[in-house]
């Protein structure tokens, strides 16, 4: 696979609707692009919990002015369109995306691939398959782990080193 789009949601809360920023870098002729995307996003609901802003540190300070989901989406989706979407723990990313439209009433429709799923098959001498284990073996160095813009650029690194990816 030589076209995709690597994604990364962080969430406020336990509700995957609550998302409170994106990344999102695109992967064209196996080359990424050099011009990534990334937004935060006012979650809803809009509350933060304390779990959450030790995994990202993100707080109410950083995201009440910032643009809704629909007005992130909106700039989002035609630079997506005809991508799949690749994520380190799919099921996470998937969840909240399919949360967010639904709850916006907007269409979904989108594929989506796992890194972590394709690590554990693949890579089942490492330690554990967590998004910097991972990149760290594929030569990525991940040093701003749960921020979602270098949470996606390390998933797409992760994405052109496996074969089945390219």
């Amino acid at each position: 696979m030589r076209n995709f789009a690597a994604i990364d949601f962080e969430t406020a809360n336990a509700k995957r609707t609550s998302i409170c920023s994106v990344g999102v870098v695109i992967v064209r002729n196996g080359i990424i692009e050099p011009e990534p995307f990334y937004s935060l996003v006012r979650p809803e609901p809009n509350y933060y919990n304390y779990y959450n802003q030790c995994v990202h540190g993100l707080d109410h300070c950083d995201t009440d002015d910032a643009p809704t989901f629909p007005e992130v989406w909106a700039k989002l989706a035609p630079r997506i369109e005809g991508l799949t979407l690749v994520a380190h723990n799919a099921a996470f990313d998937k969840s909240c995306l399919r949360a967010a439209l639904e709850f916006y009433n907007m269409p979904n429709g989108y594929e989506f691939l796992c890194t972590l799923q394709y690590s554990r098959r693949e890579h089942k001498f490492l330690p554990d398959h967590q998004l910097q284990t991972v990149a760290a073996y594929c030569g990525y160095d991940l040093t701003q782990h749960h921020n979602a813009l270098a949470d996606a650029e390390a998933c797409a690194y992760i994405a052109l080193t496996m074969p089945e990816m390219n």
